[in-house]
């Protein structure tokens, strides 16, 4: 039996206001919902993983309604999920739609790895120079210990 209907799309319900998080690495998505505290909101997320994507091979999207995503938040995806695009929804229209970029400095989210870090004994906030932003390394500021892409530890 033959059916030319079969349908081979899952619709999801456009955003009247809100964030889309696209191109998200597959392995990347539940923990950019677990650092931007996603699973704590009253507001609907839509989550999909392991999508199909010509580019990636494999993708992961998040739509968040009713939120805008402030600079730090932005600086924690790019982070993780460095093949992100972030997609501004307003009156279901896209108004922005930017790939998300690791900044030449981070401050107050990622944790120092050296447990003698004034910045982990103290009322510091944690800064980082980014000195290689393909293989993502972060020198800290205070102690200047290189911390490498598997070792970064979000707060």
């Amino acid at each position: 039996m033959e059916n030319e209907n079969i349908r081979k799309e899952l619709v999801v319900s456009a955003i009247e206001n809100g964030s889309v998080i696209d191109h998200i690495p597959a392995k990347s998505v539940f923990r950019v919902v677990k650092m931007l505290n996603l699973e704590d909101t009253d507001t609907q997320v839509t989550v999909g993983f392991n999508l199909e994507s010509h580019k990636y091979g494999k993708k992961g999207i998040i739509k968040v309604s009713n939120k805008y995503f402030e600079n730090e938040e932005v600086n924690k995806i790019a982070l993780v999920a460095p093949t992100a695009t972030l997609i501004v929804i307003k009156d279901y229209k896209v108004t922005e739609k930017r790939n998300v970029k690791i900044p030449d400095e981070i401050t107050k989210i990622v944790k120092c790895v050296n447990p003698n870090c004034i910045t982990n004994h103290q009322q510091v906030a944690t800064r980082f120079t980014v000195i290689d932003k393909e293989d993502l390394k972060l020198q800290c500021h205070y102690c200047e210990k290189i911390t490498g892409k598997n070792n970064i530890d979000i707060l």
